[in-house]
């Protein structure tokens, strides 16, 4: 099973459109559809669907979700871009993922207190190596 895409409630429309498009620019993503009317933008990589949305609700700061990530590079790229452009670090970039120590992870709180974790798990060959 995959998840199609992930609504992240925000309290305003233009302060999450912009925060997401600046947090999320390392990974790939961009603004795909803006919505203003519906007060909603949608973010996906080129050439995909949209995956992630961001819409203006009641809602906001009730978000707590973990983003799986290719490597530890990108863990770091995300965590930066996002206090970059004003988020509040929950967990600074390292090892030892809260659930299981072969993770490296990063998290977040966007300026709603919606809490976003980067975690990049090393494929199973790359641990035992280490």
């Amino acid at each position: 099973m995959e998840i199609d895409h992930l609504t992240i409630p925000v309290r305003t429309y233009e302060a999450g459109k912009r925060f997401y498009a600046d947090a999320l620019a390392p990974l790939g993503f961009r603004l795909l559809l803006d919505w203003p009317h519906r007060r909603r933008a949608y973010f996906g990589v080129e050439s995909t669907l949209s995956s992630l949305w961001v819409v203006e609700s009641t809602f906001a700061g009730a978000l707590d979700v973990a983003l799986a990530l290719s490597d530890e590079a990108s863990v770091i790229a995300f965590h930066t871009a996002a206090l970059a452009a004003g988020a509040r670090s929950l967990a600074e970039p390292g090892a030892g993922y809260e659930f299981s120590r072969e993770g490296y992870s990063a998290r977040i709180a966007d300026f709603d207190g919606n809490a976003i974790e980067a975690v990049y798990r090393a494929p199973a060959a790359a641990r035992v190596a280490a």
